[in-house]
């Protein structure tokens, strides 16, 4: 196994390893309970008996994202995904293969089987996106048709409603603030848990999540400070990898012959002197 496989998959582990707010929010019920009358004011029967979480762990996500899948009863399927501040369509990809994989654990749950004759009972699908950055012009509703086929009537159609901050009083909303205010304390203090404990400072006295941040502060911390763990092995990796591929491309221009070694440095000054010899030793083995 080479080194750069191993260092993915220790990557991947740590990931798949660790919790987010976001996820961690909602794993009380009486919250998940606020979020769904967030979106189901109407629903009046609701209690926080009839929701079930249905997340699926480490499938289709590395928890860059946060994924949230809700069960209400035994007739709605509501999944509700985290898009952070770099905005993507792609999410609506996610989404797609999210639901699929949603759906075949649900038959499995309840011991339905696709091959017979008998139709099988399905929940009714509630797809959310949860946008935390500024909304600009994006728009209310995306869709697989308008976004990849130019609005063609095709066979298969996912359609998303996306929540943007607002002025309204409620627990979603709370949560968009919340990360708004995080990434507004990295750019002052950068990835240091003088961000973390600022942030969570700054929501407690606007009243934003303050319950949930009281009670689980020190779990808060924990967890925040390990999302920076994540970015920063993120980078270094993305770092060592562009570095592997520049080392790559100078070895082949000397083999044509477009520079010698000598000029590496002067032309490749982002390459570490112990870049340099290695590149030579390749260059003396090739002789």
């Amino acid at each position: 196994m080479s080194d750069d496989t191993k260092q993915t998959q220790e990557v991947k582990a740590k990931r798949t390893a660790k919790n987010s707010v976001f996820l961690d929010l909602f794993q009380d019920k009486k919250n998940l309970l606020k979020l769904y009358k967030t979106l189901h004011p109407e629903d009046t029967d609701a209690t926080e008996d009839t929701l079930d979480i249905v997340t699926i762990d480490n499938v289709l996500t590395d928890n860059l994202y946060n994924d949230l899948g809700i069960m209400v009863g035994n007739n709605r399927l509501l999944l509700l995904l985290e898009a952070q501040a770099s905005w993507t369509v792609n999410i609506l990809i996610r989404i797609l293969l999210y639901l699929a994989q949603s759906y075949h654990e649900y038959f499995e749950r309840t011991s339905q089987s696709l091959y017979k004759s008998k139709k099988v009972k399905m929940p009714k699908p509630e797809l959310y996106v949860i946008y935390t950055g500024n909304k600009g012009r994006k728009p209310d509703t995306i869709s697989l048709s308008k976004e990849f086929f130019n609005g063609a009537d095709i066979d298969i159609e996912i359609k998303a409603k996306v929540i943007y901050e607002s002025d309204k009083d409620n627990i979603i909303n709370e949560y968009i603030v919340f990360c708004k205010v995080f990434n507004e304390q990295i750019k002052e203090h950068g990835m240091t848990k003088q961000a973390v404990t600022e942030t969570i400072r700054i929501c407690k006295d606007r009243n934003i999540l303050k319950q949930y941040l009281s009670s689980k502060e020190l779990e808060v911390v924990t967890i925040m400070m390990s999302l920076f763990d994540d970015e920063q092995i993120m980078r270094t990796y993305a770092k060592d990898m562009e570095r592997e591929t520049t080392k790559r491309n100078v070895l082949t221009m000397i083999e044509r012959g477009r520079i010698k070694v000598e000029e590496v440095s002067a032309f490749f000054p982002e390459l570490t002197s112990d870049d340099v010899e290695e590149i030579e030793r390749a260059v003396m083995q090739l002789a």
